[in-house]
């Protein structure tokens, strides 16, 4: 059958702004993929961004939260009731804003029509799909362009139909020495197709410090890198913006030292010998250039506690708080 031609002129495209989740590391209507090695971190750093969107709470490098949303997360790799929801209960997340598609009948798929039903029923800002290998469904080989490229371009349709955000998890192959853009999984194609790549590592002078450096932006400048700690005294943790580098953390070198950090270490040497007025301690972040929001995070990640006695505050450590 002969196919129809159809010319369509720009001069009848109306022009849309990019809209953004998070700026400029996850865009609204458009797919992104976080990847990284087995056991960095990737699935802890989406649950606690999820975390935050369920509250409409600020994300690194934003100076405002949106309105809380729902969002959508799907895995293959983890159990819901044992591992998924006690990670978002652990990060503070407000779990009736989290749903997920059964698909214990029926394997969901990257071009599973469900997936758009979802979206419109819920209503949710962000999809989730980890890891996206998980669902491209029985036949289909990752490795090949013309296969991937069609998987791709349908779940990019979805995103764009429904102004949601689709975040893909995957993994990274072994080949150490390559370009970023070469080390997912799979045919090049995933990559091709995404707008934004987030790759999420550790450093190694640094073992319990992450980073995500973005790899790839199609739509704006690319984000500074963001780091965030794993500890087993305290969780997951924002710790700011660094200057490590996509190819510094794939290799694992580098260090990390942001102003969250070096906020943390003040606060401990000034509160050390006990509690000091808040008038006193943001008098020394203005000093250090450290913002107001910084400086709340720092307190946070501290569990440092505030009394009021007469007309000022005092901050001090809590047991435990190592200086």
């Amino acid at each position: 059958m002969r196919k129809e031609l159809k010319i369509i002129s720009l001069s009848e495209i109306k022009t849309e702004e990019v809209k953004w989740l998070w700026y400029p590391y996850i865009p609204f209507g458009k797919v992104t993929i976080v990847q990284g090695d087995p056991g960095e971190g990737k699935t802890t750093f989406v649950l606690s961004v999820i975390a935050a969107l369920t509250h409409g709470e600020t994300l690194p490098e934003c100076e405002t939260g949106l309105p809380p949303m729902n969002v959508i997360y799907q895995t293959a790799e983890d159990g819901l009731a044992d591992t998924i929801k006690p990670r978002l209960e652990a990060a503070g997340a407000d779990c009736t804003r989290v749903q997920t598609i059964d698909d214990s009948r029926s394997m969901l798929t990257l071009t599973d029509q469900r997936l758009e039903e979802a979206i419109h029923s819920t209503d949710a800002g962000l999809l989730v799909l980890d890891p996206l290998q998980a669902y491209l469904g029985s036949g289909v080989d990752m490795h090949r362009a013309n296969e991937i490229r069609p998987i791709m371009k349908k779940l990019s349709a979805v995103a764009e139909r429904t102004g949601c955000a689709v975040v893909l998890i995957g993994h990274m192959n072994k080949a150490s020495g390559m370009k970023s853009g070469y080390r997912g999984l799979g045919s090049i194609d995933f990559t091709a197709a995404a707008r934004s790549i987030l790759v999420v590592g550790r450093i190694q002078d640094e073992p319990t410090v992450r980073v995500i450096a973005q790899s790839k932006n199609s739509l704006a400048p690319e984000g500074k890198s963001i780091a965030f700690e794993l500890a087993p005294e305290h969780g997951f943790q924002w710790k700011g913006a660094c200057e490590i580098t996509v190819d510094e953390l794939l290799s694992g070198g580098g260090q990390v030292q942001t102003k969250t950090m070096q906020m943390e270490d003040e606060l401990k040497k000034m509160l050390n010998a006990g509690e000091i007025s808040a008038e006193a301690i943001r008098i020394r972040a203005d000093e250090l250039g450290i913002s107001e929001r910084t400086l709340k995070i720092a307190k946070k990640n501290l569990g440092i506690v505030s009394a009021k006695r007469g007309d000022q505050w005092y901050w001090k450590l809590t047991k435990g708080v190592r200086v």
